[in-house]
This record gives C-alpha cells, sequence and structure tokens, in this order.
C-alpha cells in the first residue's frame, strides 16, 4: 500500500538540512531503485522553487510500504530526524485516484 509521509520543519532549519541531505538522498534513491517511490521533495517556505536562504518548510513523500507501522519505522529513521530537520513526522495511508 502506498503512504505518504508529510514532515514539517523546525525553524531556521536549512543548516541542518543541507548538512544531512546526502544521507537523506541516499534512503530516498534507495526506495527508488526498489521500484517503490512514488514521489518526493520539500516544500519551499516561499512561493519559489529555489528559496535560497528561505529554505523549506517541510517535505512529502509518497512510497510503498507493507504497513503504516512500517512506513512510521522508516520515516522515523530518516537522517532529517535525527539532525532535527524535522518538529513533526505525520504518516498515512494513501489512495492513489490519477494518474492511473
Amino acid at each position: 500500500m502506498l503512504y505518504a509521509i508529510i514532515a514539517h520543519d523546525q525553524t531556521d532549519s536549512l543548516p541542518k538540512r543541507l548538512e544531512a541531505r546526502p544521507a537523506h538522498l541516499e534512503r530516498l534513491q534507495d526506495l527508488q531503485q526498489q521500484g517503490r517511490l512514488v514521489l518526493a521533495g520539500p516544500f519551499p517556505a516561499i512561493d519559489s522553487s529555489d528559496p535560497g536562504a528561505a529554505g523549506f518548510s517541510g517535505s512529502l513523500i509518497i512510497a510503498e510500504f507493507d504497513s503504516l507501522e512500517a512506513a512510521s519505522a522508516w520515516a522515523e529513521a530518516d537522517p532529517y530526524v535525527a539532525a532535527g530537520v524535522y518538529a513533526e513526522v505525520d504518516v498515512r495511508p494513501f489512495k492513489r485516484v490519477f494518474p492511473q
């Protein structure tokens, strides 16, 4: 089943984000190589694809996991969690309707 991982950044998280980014991307690449990643990316803190020093306000990952527990465990093991980038992480079942 698909799960949406919706993360909300701490205030002024950009330096921590940049430091932990390589390890975060490595985990996402693993999901992609397994064919389980639907999409992933950050929420810019301002209305710009390149927010510069404004940074990001959070992230969205939609991927396939065996269960809600497995998705939650994967999300909690994210390097951004360990680095203190995320203030909160919400994991929810996701039903894809479009595109088919």
